[in-house]
Order: structure tokens, then sequence, then C-alpha cells
């Protein structure tokens, strides 16, 4: 499967998925970004994979000393570009979260949210362990997926970004027990406590998996240092 958001739903068409949310995906949108802010310590140098066009990046700088969005998205990158402009601690690359261009132990905190570890279409323990790796001894590790109980929500929105022509028609043979799938190739799936449980244990790391607002789940991870990962 090709980059879906890199190739077909970046920049201007990215921003406009958020534009035809609900009410209740705009809370959930919301509730990450605060529970991530809640998690970040005035001062830290942050890194943002899959930032997009930028729409955290100044909420995460409010709190953060500098704030780092990557995206495989040029056409992102560029719109990011312009709507951080006015803020002097962010800085936005394009990057691959999975091949990061970063020395070892650089961030205070990595943060990766709205179901990043399985939109990207990478292999997640790699994801995972690059993330760690890039992050100092004792930061925090945030990636979020969506919770069970948020499913008819989220199928929803997909169902409305297709409709507004942003994504493919929506497979309903191959959509359901929390995938998504379209017919021009698009497909989402999601990870659950065990499965995030599993992948921290593998890497000797501890985690922290909590339910928020509902509608996500994040899995917190604290690095530990190169030498354990």
């Amino acid at each position: 499967m090709s980059d879906y958001y890199r190739d077909r739903l970046s920049a201007g068409r990215l921003q406009r998925v958020y534009e035809v949310a609900t009410p209740r995906v705009r809370q959930y949108l919301a509730a990450e970004v605060d529970h991530v802010i809640q998690k970040i310590r005035p001062g830290d140098i942050v890194l943002e994979l899959g930032c997009g066009f930028g729409r955290v990046l100044p909420d995460l700088a409010g709190k953060a000393g500098t704030v780092v969005g990557i995206d495989t998205a040029i056409s992102s990158i560029l719109m990011g570009l312009e709507i951080c402009a006015g803020v002097s601690n962010c800085l936005l690359l394009p990057m691959d979260a999975s091949r990061l261009a970063f020395v070892s132990c650089t961030f205070d905190c990595v943060v990766c949210i709205q179901n990043g570890i399985s939109a990207f279409h990478v292999e997640q323990m790699h994801l995972l362990r690059e993330s760690l790796r890039v992050a100092r001894p004792g930061a925090k590790v945030l990636f979020s997926t969506y919770a069970e109980g948020f499913w008819k929500h989220r199928l929803k929105w997909f169902e409305l970004q297709s409709e507004a022509g942003l994504l493919g028609e929506i497979d309903q043979d191959r959509t359901g027990n929390g995938v998504i799938e379209t017919r021009d190739g698009f497909r989402a799936t999601t990870v659950n406590r065990g499965q995030f449980r599993s992948m921290a244990d593998e890497l000797g790391v501890t985690a922290h998996i909590v339910e928020v607002d509902g509608s996500s789940l994040f899995c917190e991870l604290t690095a530990v240092g190169e030498s354990r990962i």
C-alpha cells in the first residue's frame, strides 16, 4: 500500500478532514491534545511524529521549549510552515517516522497521536523502537489509537470523509472490528491493550496504558536509554 496521506490526503485535503468532523470527533481530537500537554514539562524538547500540516504544533509549543514536527508529505510540511510561521519554537521537517534522522537521546517527549501507529503503515515494533532510540532516558513516548467504544463515531467520521471525496468509497465488506477500508486502497486498523503491552514487554520498557475521553487508548512508554532497546 502506498503512503495514502502523503500521496492523496495531505495539506489542504487533510485540513478538510478535520473540517468535516462531527462535534464528538472534535471532542476526541481536543482530548488527545489536552492529554499530551499534561505530559509535557515546560522547556521540554518534543517530537511529534506525523504532524501533518501542523494542526497541534502551536498548542504543544505553548507548553514545550521546542517542538519538532515531522511528516512524509512535503505539501503538508509547507502548509505547516505557514501555519506555524508566528510560533518561534516550532520546527517542521520532512522525514519518515520509521527512519528518524536524529541522534539518540535527543527528545524529552515523543508524541504520535490519532492512531499514527497504525496509519503510518510501518512495522509497529520498529516504530516504537526508533521512537525510544531518540528519547532521552526517562522521557515519555506517547502513542494513541482509537478506543473500542469510539467505533461508531470513528466510522461516521470516515464516512463523512468519503462523502466529501477525501477518501474512496468505504468497503463495507472489509470494514468492521476496528478496521476501516476503502475501495481505493486506504486501510486503518487499531492497536489494543494487549498488543501495546506485548510490544512494551518485548522492548523491555515500562508501559502505562489508559483510555482517554472514551475515545483514545494511550500507551505511555518510559525510555530507558539506547542500551536496553
